[in-house]
């Protein structure tokens, strides 16, 4: 039942002032809705997220949600020209920001929340 129903991320934050300054300013989200001390944002494929204030941010070690992008070299490139600092992780196929393996390069960073996202382009 569920694999026919969208599915969304939750992005955790300890202050949402400050996040929706990285994320609307930094990033160019547009805010779709404003709820429960939130913001939601809309993507392509009528994909979204909900931004919501927690003391619990940026707890988590693993990404948080991820873009499927078709140019990773692209987006990492523009994303670094807004200031946003990619994570070097010490693994096979890391260059530049960049993984390249399992028939996906992906590239990941933290929001001001020390929330984990990632950049994924297919391969295949």
């Amino acid at each position: 039942m569920l694999q026919n129903s969208p599915m969304y991320a939750y992005l955790p934050a300890k202050d949402v002032a400050r996040a929706r300054r990285f994320y609307e300013g930094t990033l160019g989200f547009k805010p779709k809705a404003e709820l429960s001390g939130g913001v939601a944002y809309e993507f392509a494929g009528g994909s979204a997220c909900f931004l919501y204030p927690t003391p619990n941010a940026g707890t988590s070690q693993a990404s948080q949600a991820f873009w499927d992008v078709l140019d990773i070299e692209r987006e990492v490139d523009e994303l670094k020209a807004k200031g946003v600092r990619f994570e070097e992780y010490d693994m096979p196929g890391m260059r530049n920001g960049i993984c390249t393996a399992g028939g996906a390069k992906a590239a990941w960073f933290k929001d001001t929340e020390g929330n984990i996202l990632a950049i994924v382009q297919r391969l295949t």
